[in-house]
């Protein structure tokens, strides 16, 4: 069994060979030089490791065999106790889900900040629910009207495109020939009807999403204020009230 220096010097010390130790000054030296060594003995010989091979066998030591290193290990005190964990060094598909499950979570994050905000700006525009549905209706009345319109607008083109197709075919059938300007007047109410049913589309399709939309809110609100008076009713049984 090998000995460190500084052991060597503890046994010599214990078994009592002071008589080169004369004067107090060198006995002093002496002494402040063990501990110093002792110290260091004892704190590099504290200092232990704990981890796992590929078959699953626990192992300890002072050191840790270099194919060991990226694995999950412990460091232990001088009690055995762990004072450090090491986990395994993340295979690139690790850091790739990592990656992803953090983006995940800052989006959730994000959408849970996004819905708190739109409670408070809910709660501080509306004070009851018949505001949310008398403000609903203003809206759907509002596209309403610009249906209404699209529809105006389409129907007399039509009635205008009907009245066009009957003149051309009373100068047809005088063998005449029909002019230019009829065509182009055909061609641009075609073109209005076209357009005008494309916006009529959109509005309607507005006006459904106006309909989910604060019905969503109406159902939002509804569930805040319950919150809210909740929230009172328990605040006021711990106070006493």
């Amino acid at each position: 069994m090998k000995h460190s220096i500084s052991d060597n010097l503890f046994l010599y010390l214990m078994h009592g060979q002071v008589n080169l130790l004369r004067s107090s000054a060198m006995r002093y030296a002496f002494l402040t030089l063990s501990i110093v060594l002792l110290s260091c003995s004892f704190s590099a010989q504290a200092k232990m490791y704990k981890w796992i091979d590929e078959d699953g066998q626990m192992h300890f030591g002072d050191r840790i065999p270099p194919k060991y290193i990226v694995r999950e290990h412990d460091e232990l005190n001088e009690q055995g106790v762990t004072i450090k964990h090491r986990e395994a060094a993340k295979t690139a598909e690790q850091k790739v889900e990592e990656r992803r499950l953090k983006k995940e979570q800052k989006k959730a994050a994000l959408i849970e900040k996004k819905k708190k905000q739109r409670d408070r700006v809910l709660l501080d525009t509306y004070t009851t629910e018949r505001d949310l549905i008398l403000a609903r209706d203003s809206r759907l009345d509002a596209v309403g009207s610009q249906i209404q319109l699209a529809e105006t607008i389409i129907s007399d083109s039509n009635n205008k495109l009907e009245s066009m197709e009957k003149q051309i075919t009373q100068i047809k059938a005088s063998n005449r020939e029909v002019p230019m300007a009829l065509y182009e007047r055909i061609d641009n109410e075609t073109q209005q009807v076209a357009v005008q049913t494309k916006v009529m589309e959109n509005h309607k399709t507005r006006r459904d999403e106006i309909s989910v939309q604060f019905n969503g809110y109406i159902e939002r609100f509804k569930v805040l204020k319950d919150e809210q008076r909740a929230k009172r009713e328990r605040l006021a049984r711990e106070r006493g009230i």
